[in-house]
C-alpha cells in the first residue's frame, strides 16, 4: 500500500510529489533547511542548496536555535541572526528536489514553472546505540533521523482584475467614515 502524503495538492494534475522515508540526516537541521526553501521556485531552491554545500549562503535556524552562532550571512533571511550550513541536509533535499523533478517530466510539466508548494519533514524512530564510560557505565548514543516529503506545483498564471472588480475597489475606497474615525477628526 502506498504511503499517504500529509497534504494533497490542489490540483494533482499540475503537481508532482517525492518523499524519503528514515533518512539518516539530522531532524533538526533538515528541518530548518526545508523551512528555507518552502515557497521557492524549483530553481532558487536547487541554487539555494548547492550555495548552502559550498557555504556560500547560510540557513537561517530559527526554531532550533539553541547554541547556534550569528552570522553575517543570516541577514540575508527575514528577521535571522542564527545561521550554519547543514551540509547533510542539503544534500538530501537536493537530491528529493531531483526526484520530484523527475517525476514532473514524467507527468510532462513544465518545470520552469514548478515551486515547492508543501514540504515536511518528521522525526522518524531514533535510532539506538551505546557508547562506553567511564567507571563502567554505558550511555545511549542516538541518532534522530527524518522523514521527508515534498510537493511541487506549477505556479497558475495571475488573473487581470475585470472592469466590475475595479468599480467595486473605488466603491469601497469611498466607504463613509466610521464614528471613531469622525471624532478623530474632529478633535484634530
Amino acid at each position: 500500500m502506498p504511503k499517504k502524503y500529509s497534504v494533497e495538492p490542489q490540483n494533482s494534475s499540475k503537481s508532482c510529489k517525492a518523499r524519503g522515508s528514515d533518512l539518516r540526516v539530522h531532524f533538526k537541521n533538515t528541518r530548518e533547511t526545508a523551512a528555507a526553501i518552502k515557497g521557492l521556485s524549483l530553481k532558487k531552491a536547487q541554487n539555494f542548496l548547492e550555495d548552502v554545500i559550498e557555504q556560500k549562503q547560510a540557513v537561517p535556524f530559527r526554531r532550533f536555535n539553541g547554541g547556534v552562532g550569528r552570522n553575517a550571512q543570516a541577514k540575508q533571511h527575514h528577521l535571522a541572526t542564527q545561521a550554519r550550513w547543514p551540509k547533510k541536509s542539503a544534500q538530501i533535499l537536493l537530491n528529493l528536489l531531483k526526484n520530484a523533478e523527475a517525476n514532473a517530466e514524467l507527468k510532462s510539466l513544465d518545470i520552469d514553472a514548478l515551486h515547492v508548494s508543501h514540504i515536511q519533514v518528521q522525526q522518524a524512530p531514533v535510532g539506538r546505540r551505546r557508547t562506553y564510560r567511564a567507571h563502567g557505565r554505558i550511555n545511549p548514543y542516538m541518532s534522530h533521523p527524518a522523514h521527508v516529503e515534498v510537493i511541487l506545483s506549477e505556479k497558475e498564471a495571475p488573473v487581470k482584475k475585470g472592469a466590475a472588480d475595479k468599480q467595486d475597489a473605488a466603491a469601497a475606497q469611498k466607504r463613509p467614515l466610521k464614528s471613531k474615525k469622525v471624532a478623530r477628526r474632529a478633535v484634530e
